[in-house]
């Protein structure tokens, strides 16, 4: 229970790996605002999982494409705890389209993941920066992609969009310090629901390829994110794989 009294703004927490990172701040005592774009139902359905804490926890409208309602996010939290002091940019966007298939890879596509993956971390920060520069231990996790490394991913756009998030990371932790820290952690393929679904063969193939011999566990995601929060608190400007050693390959 290291987080208690702590106040931790997740983006995207109705997402995969958003749940898990929930749980697991709020299993360390953190009070979680739960940040959806338009699943409010399912931020709820999230709520009841979570450990109980002391100052209970929050869902919040949090399109991260839209500046002016993450100024009110800013508010509502200001509002509710006085306080935040963690914010794990979750939020994220894709679609599978080959790399080749460049016509595949129309303008909406592109805008959409660059506008919800770049410009999105930076609007949330701008708007949380205030309240994180009160904490005494203020920081930002920036959940990005091994993609950012490898260039292997859903699709290039994609794998661009996280090696910017990944810079971002290092030029927002010159810029914040000493006041808050932003650290990335970047997973490698994650055996979340919807990998799941995906073609038998190819997860095999996947997995075979990791040094480690399988995917990594949305559980092990959220792991590093305690870590982070609770562990490395020297560490800022840097990337934390989760990804079984996938680019030694």
């Amino acid at each position: 229970m290291k987080l208690v009294g702590r106040v931790a703004l997740v983006t995207g927490a109705t997402g995969s790996l958003g749940q898990y990172i929930c749980q697991a701040l709020a299993a360390q005592g953190a009070s979680v605002v739960a940040g959806y774009n338009r699943s409010a139902q399912a931020a709820e359905d999230l709520l009841s999982t979570l450990s109980e804490v002391a100052h209970g926890h929050l869902t919040c409208a949090a399109p991260v494409t839209d500046s002016q309602a993450l100024q009110l996010l800013a508010e509502q939290i200001k509002n509710r705890f006085g306080r935040c002091d963690i914010v794990v940019n979750c939020a994220g966007t894709t679609r599978f389209v080959a790399h080749a298939n460049l016509s595949g890879l129309d303008d909406e596509l592109i805008d959409s993941i660059l506008t919800t993956n770049i410009r999105g971390p930076i609007a949330v920060v701008r708007a949380l920066q205030p309240l994180l520069e009160q904490s005494d231990d203020g920081l930002i996790i920036n959940i990005t992609s091994i993609a950012g490394k490898t260039a292997m991913g859903s699709n290039i756009a994609y794998c661009a969009s996280k090696a910017a998030l990944d810079n971002l990371t290092i030029s927002l932790a010159r810029a914040l310090a000493p006041k808050i820290r932003v650290v990335s952690v970047a997973p490698g393929l994650s055996d979340t629901e919807f990998v799941k679904g995906l073609d038998q063969d190819w997860r095999n193939e996947q997995a075979s390829a990791t040094p480690l011999g399988r995917l990594a566990m949305p559980q092990e995601v959220a792991a590093a994110v305690i870590a982070v929060a609770t562990q490395l608190t020297f560490t800022t400007g840097a990337i934390i794989p989760v990804d079984g050693g996938r680019p030694i390959h």
